[in-house]
């Protein structure tokens, strides 16, 4: 697994713990990405552990240097979409959500149209997440 994909998936654990818990439909979501990112052994069990203690931003700030801007902006989208993951966007979510698009420098006007685009492409596919 590569730093910057380590850096992505430690990232969405932070939204994940964004409403409080870290139940079955982001365990499950920690696996998807595992496989889509095609971790050793080794890197996913070192990420389901870090993934058991409630994260921040705070917890993976160093990590977010190692991403280019266009996987900053695909983080934010992707985070949108985590909030999704059991149902419903929670105020708490959405709220974080906007914290991580100001936390990798990503202007309020621009975060706006990602995240909007984003709510739109997730309440489409409610059914699929």
């Amino acid at each position: 697994m590569t730093p910057e994909n380590s850096a992505i998936v430690k990232s969405l654990v932070s939204v994940a713990w964004a409403d409080g818990e870290f139940g079955a439909p982001e365990r499950e979501m920690l696996e998807a990405l595992l496989v889509a990112f095609d971790a050793s052994e080794e890197d996913a069990k070192a990420l389901r552990e870090y993934a058991e203690t409630k994260r921040t931003l705070d917890d993976v700030g160093n990590e977010l240097e190692r991403l280019s801007d266009n996987d900053l902006r695909a983080l934010v989208q992707h985070a949108v979409l985590l909030t999704f993951i059991d149902g419903e966007q929670q105020a708490t979510e959405k709220d974080f959500v906007a914290e991580l698009a100001r936390y990798v420098g990503i202007g309020d006007e621009e975060a706006g149209a990602l995240i909007s685009q984003a709510e739109l492409r997730a309440r489409r596919n409610l059914q699929l997440l």
